[in-house]
């Protein structure tokens, strides 16, 4: 019964990060009907990673999900070919694998290193974040009703990199904004909710100081719009949408935003569920990509100091 339960939650789980069940992305379908295992990409990541990996795979098990795991490590050098502690090789194994599952992992601030994260995003073009949001049976919160999704722009915005010193004491950094990437990620939204069985599309901006970058997000977001009339699409203003969304997250259905606003308001969302701990997150990249994450940290303060079990 106990692992009928579990197998039954993956399942969940994995419907809501996947956005179309007749695309390549659709995993949850793949694992529950595949004959041959399924061979995925695991980094365990830093700090608790390795631990909490550890008892993702017991999970796994115990759902008895046909998955073999392939797994690649941080190095402990940068690799010049990624500019990061990622190597080619780990790259090359999520490209070939289709699939992932990444554990938290730490970057030095202020060191001069790439951002793994960064690293994944960029390399593999992995254009959309979908973190799901809802109440969980049990879990008391300040909220019973919250059943949302936040759909991130991963791949430009601020998060672009592109920094650099005017004169001294004064630095700039470049918020990039293009059609392109606009076009796809609110496609990407508008066709999630539209498979999901979601009535609503809030594009969430602040166009009217960013006029410009933020102005090119929502002009996308319109044209976009106009290809799904019986989907409801409407406006929000940053600022807004956390008040809005403090007071009465019902008010929300699916998300969609440039990345740094995506960055901030989907850690609000957890938090109105729990915590980082309690939402699963996925990234979804051209050609059928998919990689899942945990989106906590890696907590390297309270490693190997828990023992992780895991009953089925």
């Amino acid at each position: 019964m106990a692992t009928h339960l579990l197998r039954r939650r993956v399942s969940q789980i994995l419907s809501q990060a996947i956005p179309c069940p007749t695309s390549p992305l659709s995993v949850g379908r793949a694992f529950s009907s595949a004959t041959a295992p399924i061979r995925a990409t695991l980094f365990p990541g830093d700090g608790i990673g390795p631990e909490i990996a550890e008892s993702v795979k017991q999970v796994f098990r115990g759902a008895e999900v046909p998955i073999e795991w392939e797994e690649h490590y941080v190095g402990d050098q940068i690799d010049p070919r990624t500019q990061s502690f990622l190597t080619w090789e780990s790259l090359e194994s999520v490209r070939k694998n289709r699939v992932g599952l990444k554990g938290p992992m730490a970057t030095p601030i202020g060191k001069g290193h790439r951002s793994l994260n960064l690293t994944l995003r960029k390399e593999l073009n992995l254009y959309a974040n979908v973190r799901p949001c809802y109440s969980l049976p049990g879990y008391k919160t300040r909220y019973d009703d919250v059943n949302l999704i936040t759909i991130r722009e991963n791949t430009e915005g601020e998060y672009s990199g592109l920094e650099h010193q005017v004169v001294r004491g004064v630095v700039e950094s470049l918020k990039i904004i293009t059609r392109q990437a606009s076009l796809r990620v609110a496609e990407y939204a508008f066709h999630y909710a539209k498979t999901h069985g979601r009535e609503r599309v809030s594009a969430i901006h602040k166009a009217n100081i960013m006029q410009k970058t933020d102005g090119l997000f929502l002009k996308c977001c319109r044209e976009v719009a106009e290809k799904y009339p019986e989907i409801t699409y409407e406006e929000v203003v940053i600022d807004n949408c956390c008040m809005m969304l403090v007071k009465n997250p019902a008010l929300f259905d699916v998300l969609v935003m440039p990345n740094l606003y995506g960055d901030i308001i989907s850690d609000l969302c957890a938090g109105l569920i729990g915590g980082l701990g309690l939402t699963p997150s996925c990234n979804i990249g051209e050609g059928g990509i998919a990689l899942a994450e945990a989106v906590h940290g890696s907590a390297p303060d309270i490693a190997g100091k828990v023992n992780l079990q895991i009953y089925l």
